[in-house]
């Protein structure tokens, strides 16, 4: 259940456009939801005194183009370096998931660009959704496009897919895993008859017994290009991802060298994909 939302408003990008998606779904509607924008620290008084007044006028903006009773939200004007205290307040107000808006800076451009939503994204162990800033236009969440495999962090994002289209009127979940390398004969069963596939099959009744629309799909590729190709070719609204934490638990401040050299499946739909991408997270 996502009870506690914070978004992330740097005063760019498609991330209130995202929220406002967001709350036409009645149970993200009913969710207390903290809007933090973060003040980098500034040489001198008079800078920062600008840079908090500047801040505040963009916490008002956002409360003001979502359409929300300013009692209603938590408004947080923070000093700091953004990507700490986005991490800092995820924790102070439990959020169940962060809305935060990417540039879709990969690997090593990310960490030259300083890239706020990398860094959460590597450290968090909080469920994400990044929204590109150059995304064309963000649309009512319709199609949810949901990568499965075998692990538990796959079966989180079903979940959470679920939990979204079961409150949307004639949503649909796509279910998809993709198989780098299939055999003629194994290709041409699982392109006819997808859900005899076992991954598929397990979603595909937790699906059925929500009553939700769906369809499933087993296409032959390497996952990452394919995901985003059924993006683009299905008009997908939101993919869901799990996004498992490998780190061991000594290494739990450190970021993941596969993730930070774009070396996962996820950091390449994060970059590549031409949606929202709500990546769940589950430590393994």
């Amino acid at each position: 259940m996502i009870e506690n939302i914070l978004l992330a408003d740097s005063g760019t990008g498609n991330t209130r456009e995202m929220m406002k998606v967001l709350l036409q779904i009645p149970r993200i509607e009913r969710s207390r939801l903290t809007i933090l924008h973060v003040v980098p620290s500034q040489s001198t008084s008079s800078a920062m005194t600008q840079r908090w007044e500047e801040g505040g006028r963009i916490l008002a903006e956002a409360v003001n183009s979502l359409g929300l009773n300013p009692a209603d939200v938590n408004a947080i004007l923070r000093e700091g370096e953004p990507k700490d205290v986005v991490r800092k307040v995820a924790g102070e107000v439990d959020a169940d998931l962060i809305v935060m808006g990417s540039r879709g800076l990969q690997g090593l451009q990310a960490i030259i660009g300083n890239s706020v939503s990398q860094y959460v994204f590597q450290l968090s162990s909080r469920p994400m959704l990044l929204v590109k800033d150059d995304l064309y236009a963000i649309k009512s969440i319709r199609r949810i496009l949901v990568a499965l495999d075998k692990s538990d962090s796959a079966k989180a994002s079903l979940d959470a897919a679920i939990d979204f289209a079961r409150d949307i009127e004639g949503s649909e979940i796509i279910l998809v895993h993709t198989i780098s390398k299939l055999s003629g004969k194994l290709e041409e069963v699982l392109q006819d008859r997808p859900e005899t596939d076992p991954v598929l099959a397990e979603a595909v009744s937790k699906v059925r017994r929500m009553g939700i629309k769906y369809r499933c799909l087993a296409p032959a590729g390497k996952p990452g290009a394919r995901i985003c190709e059924l993006v683009d070719q299905l008009n997908v609204n939101l993919l869901v991802l799990g996004s498992p934490d490998r780190r061991p638990t000594i290494a739990k401040g450190l970021p993941d060298l596969d993730r930070l050299l774009g070396g996962s499946l996820s950091d390449y739909i994060r970059v590549y994909a031409n949606c929202p991408v709500l990546l769940t997270r589950i430590e393994s």
